[in-house]
């Protein structure tokens, strides 16, 4: 398959995943009680529990997957996410919201091109990157007991970086996605991509988001 028929296929299904969740979870913060039960306790775990299986099993099963179990593994992460982000919509103010939205475009698209015209090869950079993730995971499990917002601040600084990293890594290794399954592998080149994304976007937001209570 070549870059011309690749890449606009995987960044319609980054669009599609991005619009699944953000429309569950605007629609769900339209109903506050439904979103806080759906979020919190129990159901949160087995939220996140549901998309680590998700994410893990089309990881692993990429090479012998169809087409159309690549797109319900696709959909039914972004939907999950969906879920959890109408926390999103009940915090924060709509309009900063959307400002976050657009500043992660750009930063995505502005890395994104990096990507996609970098003649380097980024393959030695795979370990350093998930060493990098792991330990900003790790750091944040530990400022749950810490409670330090000057800490929560620099692994938000860090976990941007690595994330924006990811884009470039992600889109250097689309190719190579689709060479494993031709059918499933720009699906799951757009879910790499979508999880680039949702994080910076994330991260974005609690660096420049601003809450709801301050209109």
């Amino acid at each position: 398959m070549s870059k011309n028929e690749l890449y606009p296929k995987v960044f319609v299904w980054l669009f599609i995943g991005l619009l699944v969740t953000f429309i569950t979870g605007y629609s769900l913060s339209l109903n506050p009680v439904l979103s806080l039960n759906l979020i919190s306790g129990g159901s949160y775990i087995v939220l996140v529990i549901v998309e680590l299986v998700v994410a893990i099993f089309f990881s692993l099963r990429l090479s012998k997957m169809s087409k159309l179990t690549a797109t319900i593994c696709y959909l039914i992460y972004s939907f999950l996410t969906g879920i959890t982000f109408s926390s999103i919509f009940l915090v924060f103010d709509l309009s900063s919201i959307m400002l976050v939205f657009l500043i992660t475009s750009i930063s995505f698209g502005i890395f994104a091109i990096i990507g996609y015209i970098t003649k380097k090869d980024l393959s030695s950079f795979s370990n350093f990157l998930l060493m990098a993730l792991l330990s900003v995971v790790i750091a944040s499990i530990v400022n749950i007991f810490l409670k330090s917002t000057m800490f929560d601040f620099i692994i938000t600084i860090i976990s941007v970086i690595v994330f924006l990293a990811y884009i470039i890594y992600d889109m250097k290794n689309i190719k190579l996605f689709a060479a494993f399954n031709e059918e499933a592998g720009p699906i799951y080149g757009a879910f790499q991509l979508y999880l680039d994304f949702i994080n910076l976007f994330t991260d974005f937001l609690k660096l420049l988001g601003r809450s709801s209570d301050n209109q």
